[in-house]
């Protein structure tokens, strides 16, 4: 059975490679941008399957008047997908104010306008599936990427939490973490990069350099066919890794998060009194 999918910024990257495999397999799809001209070649090929909406994710009465106008069109929307989002580059302290905020309202407050708008349809509905691309940089941190880092922890805490208040109506959640991929997000979809300090410039290079291994960027192709698996599954899982690397890094993460946990042990019980 057809589904309606909703998905944020899908101009370019994972957005519009989605978009156009929910299509090939006879889902609608209502597609948001800033730009709905790069939209327009899916339209000649899938008519009136696919819906580009304008849209700026940061503004809360463009996001409800979008919402609104997706489920006159297509009568309801099964599945949202939470991708729009960008990446800011350069140290914490390096980072301008304007600069977080606009991470901040893009990435976090984005997915949470989106999502708000989204509910009531599924309330109404009993079901629905809320797909929020987060990063497994929502679960462990690089340098040089502090506020997006935090962007995405934001998100993990805010989509976890809402999986706990609608499962009972019939609504799923499921938090997307891939790790870098050969798409275009470290180039124009990183709409910016701090102003740089001096001292920082070692940081920078080894940076520079573990970007410079081709292993460890994804296939963006690869990622099709996992986020069909979520989005049909009965029972999505809440958190779904995508890649190896990421795969690996939160091994090792967990595995010393585990362990200092069990050192501290006495001490943390000791603190509850």
């Amino acid at each position: 059975m057809s589904k309606i999918i909703f998905i944020t910024g899908a101009s370019k990257g994972f957005g519009k490679l989605w978009a156009e495999a929910f299509l090939k397999r006879g889902d609608k799809v209502a597609a948001t941008a800033r730009n709905t001209a790069a939209l327009q070649d899916l339209v000649a090929i899938y008519g009136d399957n696919i819906l580009p909406v304008k849209l700026d994710v940061t503004n809360r009465n463009e996001v409800l008047e979008a919402v609104n106008h997706i489920e006159k069109h297509f009568g309801n929307i099964d599945v949202l997908i939470n991708n729009a989002g960008f990446g800011l580059f350069g140290t914490t302290e390096e980072t301008s104010e304007a600069e977080a905020r606009q991470q901040m309202e893009t990435n976090f407050f984005g997915s949470l306008w989106v999502t708000q708008a989204v509910l009531p349809i599924f309330r109404k509905q009993k079901s629905g599936h809320i797909v929020q691309i987060s990063s497994f940089l929502g679960l462990t941190t690089l340098p040089l990427l502090g506020l997006y880092n935090a962007s995405k922890f934001a998100v993990e805490g805010l989509i976890e939490t809402i999986s706990t208040e609608v499962a009972h109506l019939g609504i799923k959640a499921t938090l997307i973490e891939p790790n870098g991929y050969a798409t275009d997000w470290a180039g124009a979809s990183a709409a910016q990069t701090s102003a740089e300090i001096e001292d920082y410039a070692p940081v920078r290079k080894a940076f520079a350099e573990t970007g410079e291994n081709p292993e460890i960027w994804g296939k963006p192709e690869a990622t099709i066919a996992p986020i069909l698996e979520v989005v049909d599954s009965e029972n999505p899982p809440l958190r779904l890794l995508l890649g190896k690397i990421a795969f690996q890094a939160m091994e090792q993460v967990y595995a010393q998060r585990l362990k200092d946990i069990e050192t501290w042990k006495a001490v943390s019980i000791a603190a509850h009194g």
